[in-house]
């Protein structure tokens, strides 16, 4: 799998939100939803607010390939599945510290719910 520049990397991992826009099975992307994006070292890391039952998260289970915006970066991306639990402990962690002050919101990204959708992205070339 491809790696983040380290430019890149900053500049996405410090976006207060990033647009997603995976990719249907014809090919076209949906139309982009805003979410949260956290860092764990080089890696980026998204998750579903709904679960598994969000639309742009079922889209990009599927195609496994998409289109990202945050912080200046524009990147068709690819979506790989996490389930390794330090890896999601982590990313909890990573949520608590950059969106704990959004009291109500950040709790149920750390759900084992929004847990089940962790999506690593990795950028495409």
């Amino acid at each position: 799998m491809n790696t983040w520049n380290t430019q890149a990397l900053r500049k996405v991992a410090g976006a207060e939100e990033l647009h997603i826009a995976p990719r249907r099975d014809d090919g076209s992307l949906r139309e982009p939803t805003t979410i949260w994006v956290v860092a764990d070292g080089d890696n980026l890391y998204v998750r579903s607010w709904r679960g598994t039952s969000g639309a742009w998260w079922n889209t990009a289970r599927i195609s496994r390939a998409g289109h990202i915006r945050a912080g200046g970066i524009d990147a068709d991306v690819t979506f790989t599945p996490v389930d390794d639990p330090a890896v999601n402990d982590r990313v909890d962690a990573a949520y608590q510290t950059k969106y704990g002050r959004y009291t109500g919101y950040v709790e149920p990204m750390i759900s084992e719910q929004a847990r089940a959708t962790t999506l690593r992205l990795h950028p495409q070339t």
